[in-house]
């Protein structure tokens, strides 16, 4: 049965960046069935954003307000629930209570794909991390270190992924991509230099000479659709995922 348009949403990469910062922080803190349900409920926050900035962004129009409360209605119940047996997670309120007026401001002007939003929605993703490593007890201090390389890499898929659909040939973001994917393998080999550093470090400095070739090569080739940059993105994030789970 077809799926009324508004219900699910279609940013193919977002699902990733999604549920990584989630897995990795259940995996560094103590992995209980309780992450299931909040990363389920974080899912159903998803939907209930993709479905209000819509709203927001379509002027408020009746025929996008069904996904919207539809989205919420589950959000209160799987959220309620995790609250109830889960309380210390209010102390993130305020913090994602900011990042989310910032993200809805920019929908209702519509500039949900402007700089800011993107990277307001990497933050909010990102910080999941910590929040699933604390779930259960203090976060361990690895919780913000793996938020950090997650982070780095997502901020790092805006200029890129603009490269290859909206901001194609402009000359301009190709070149923030690039300078930011160099940055980041310049970042990568002086933590693998660091007096100390584990040997398998290297293995991020490898995968930063991946994102760089990529941001270099894929968007001087032909246009591809949206759903298989989405798909490279999954690829991309289960590799940087490996990759800090195995150098922390």
């Amino acid at each position: 049965m077809r799926v009324p348009k508004g219900w699910i949403p279609d940013q193919h990469g977002a699902w990733a960046m999604l549920l990584a910062p989630v897995l990795v922080g259940s995996l560094i803190g103590d992995t209980s069935w309780w992450h299931l349900l909040l990363a389920v409920a974080w899912l159903s926050s998803y939907g209930t954003y993709f479905a209000a900035t819509r709203w927001l962004r379509s002027g408020r129009r009746a025929r996008y307000r069904p996904p919207l409360l539809g989205h919420a209605a589950l959000l209160v119940v799987l959220g309620g629930g995790l609250l109830i047996a889960r309380p210390g997670l209010l102390r993130w309120a305020p913090v994602y209570a900011v990042l989310l007026a910032v993200s809805l401001v920019c929908s209702h002007r519509r500039a949900d794909r402007s700089w800011l939003n993107d990277v307001v929605t990497v933050l909010s993703a990102s910080l999941m991390t910590v929040v699933a490593a604390g779930l259960d007890g203090p976060a361990p201090g690895d919780s913000w270190i793996a938020a950090g390389l997650l982070a780095a890499y997502f901020l790092g898929t805006v200029p890129y992924v603009k490269t290859m659909i909206r901001d194609r040939g402009k000359p301009r973001t190709y070149r923030i991509s690039l300078g930011y994917h160099a940055a980041l393998l310049i970042g990568a080999s002086e933590a693998a230099w660091w007096p100390g550093s584990p040997g398998r470090t290297w293995l991020l400095v490898a995968i930063a000479v991946a994102l760089l070739l990529r941001a270099a090569l894929l968007p001087r080739r032909d246009r591809v659709r949206p759903a298989v940059v989405g798909a490279g993105e999954v690829v991309a994030t289960v590799a940087v995922v490996a990759g800090t789970l195995l150098v922390l």
